[in-house]
């Protein structure tokens, strides 16, 4: 069976939801459960494979503390070139690294850091590892 490709749309807008309920440290069972669904059907969601409807939409902005307006941020239409106000390559890089389990866990023990020059040495021993591997 050949199944269609999700919408690039839906699979942002669903990026964008779990990319908040992350940073939250929501779970997929509690927005789940704050909504009245299945985590298989936020995970649906969030893979872009089923579409959210506005009023649920407007119930996870609701319940995620965002505006509508987050889930559609970055996004770029069709028609639309990649310029002017919309997110590069390298920057929708950055952000599926930091909303990738890893990227935010280096994220937040980095905001932890209350020492300017500490994270300074650490951004600049990063820097140094990174260009040993190029």
């Amino acid at each position: 069976m050949n199944r269609k490709a999700p919408n690039p749309i839906d699979v942002h807008v669903g990026s964008r939801v779990r990319l908040r309920r992350v940073l939250i440290n929501m779970s997929q069972e509690k927005l789940g459960e704050q909504l009245g669904i299945t985590f298989q059907q936020v995970q649906k969601y969030e893979k872009g494979t089923n579409r959210v409807g506005a009023s649920r939409l407007y119930r996870i902005s609701q319940v995620l503390g965002v505006p509508v307006s987050f889930f559609f941020e970055d996004l770029v239409g069709e028609g639309q070139s990649d310029s002017g106000f919309a997110e590069t390559q390298s920057e929708r890089y950055v952000v599926d690294f930091i909303s990738s389990a890893e990227g935010l866990q280096l994220n937040k023990a980095f905001l932890r850091i209350s020492e300017p020059k500490v994270r300074r040495k650490i951004v600049e021993l990063v820097q140094a590892i990174s260009s040993d591997n190029d």
